[in-house]
C-alpha cells in the first residue's frame, strides 16, 4: 500500500470560505491551519492562522492539540486536503476549507497580511 493509498481512503469534511470563517468567529478554539509554503504568505494569510507547510506537515503536525477541531486550507484547496486526511487519520478533528485562500480572497473575507 502506497503514501496515496492511505490518504485517499479517509474523506474529510469540506466547508467553504464563508462557512469556515463563522466557525472561526463563533469558535474561539478552532484552529485554522495553513499548509502552503512561507513565500506565498506574503499576499497575505487568515487572520490567527498556523503556518505549517505541507512539505513539513509530517514531523510538525504534533504542534496541533487532538483536542480542538482544526480548519486546513491552501492556496486553491489542492494541498491542504492531504494535511486534512493526515490529521483525520491521527485522530484529529478536521474539516477542509474547500476553494482555499483564492477563494478566501474572493469572497472579501478578513486577511492578515504578514
Amino acid at each position: 500500500m502506497g503514501i496515496f493509498d492511505i490518504f485517499s481512503r479517509t474523506k474529510v469534511p469540506q466547508i467553504d470560505v464563508r462557512e469556515a470563517n463563522s466557525r472561526l468567529k463563533a469558535d474561539k478554539n478552532v484552529i485554522i491551519v495553513d499548509v502552503r509554503q512561507p513565500n506565498e504568505t506574503s499576499s497575505g494569510v487568515v487572520p490567527g492562522a498556523k503556518l505549517i507547510p505541507l512539505s513539513e506537515f509530517g514531523s510538525r503536525m504534533n504542534e496541533l492539540p487532538l483536542d480542538k477541531p482544526i480548519l486546513t486550507i491552501c492556496q486553491s484547496s489542492h494541498r491542504s486536503p492531504f494535511a486534512a486526511r493526515k490529521l483525520a487519520k491521527a485522530g484529529y478533528d478536521v474539516t477542509n476549507v474547500s476553494g482555499g485562500m483564492m477563494a478566501w480572497r474572493k469572497a472579501g473575507l478578513p486577511i492578515k497580511k504578514r
